[in-house]
């Protein structure tokens, strides 16, 4: 199936208009982190999000994929509304940079975020559980009822969250 590329570059506020829908779309997303062997794993939690575009997810540091962060913070991240239906409008987004376990400041941060979306969070388990914080470098948009059939828009997050328009791809038919 042969790729088309987009000209037509598409405007920061409309991007962030849909990645913030999107985002907004599902408390749960796919962590995918790197083993110290090379290896892939995936982690599925709950997070909140920053208007610049920053995850951030409480999670155990024993858990292998808060391991992986400490030795290799490169992650990508998918967050979709899992009752789409196959043929159906879908939409999702893909966020791609690096991750972090987070102390002080940026913590308490990190804290209010996830407070402010999960209202029955209390903090009961802080000195078990820490916070993890990713900043994306890129981001992948889909969502075929606002960008079309088979359209995929990337899009480079810069300072404050900004998104500059990198490419549109769509995947025709070659009937």
């Amino acid at each position: 199936m042969p790729i088309q590329r987009a000209r037509e570059r598409i405007p920061s506020a409309r991007l962030a208009s849909l990645a913030r829908r999107l985002l907004n779309a599902s408390t749960l997303c796919a962590i995918s982190t790197v083993s110290p062997a090379g290896r892939a794993h995936i982690n599925t939690a709950y997070f909140a999000w920053s208007p610049a575009f920053d995850i951030v997810w409480w999670s155990a540091p024993q858990a292998r994929h808060s391991r992986n962060v400490r030795r290799h913070p490169s992650v990508a991240i998918a967050v979709y509304d899992s009752r789409q239906k196959w043929g159906g409008s879908d939409r999702g987004i893909q966020l791609f940079g690096t991750a972090r376990e987070v102390r002080g400041r940026a913590a308490r941060e990190a804290e209010r975020l996830y407070a402010r979306r999960f209202r029955r969070y209390s903090g009961d388990d802080s000195a078990t559980y820490r916070f993890y914080r990713f900043r994306p470098r890129s981001l992948k948009l889909f969502w075929e009822r606002e960008l079309g059939g088979a359209t995929f828009v990337t899009a480079r997050v810069a300072r404050e969250g900004r998104l500059i328009w990198e490419r549109t791809e769509s995947y025709v038919s070659s009937d």
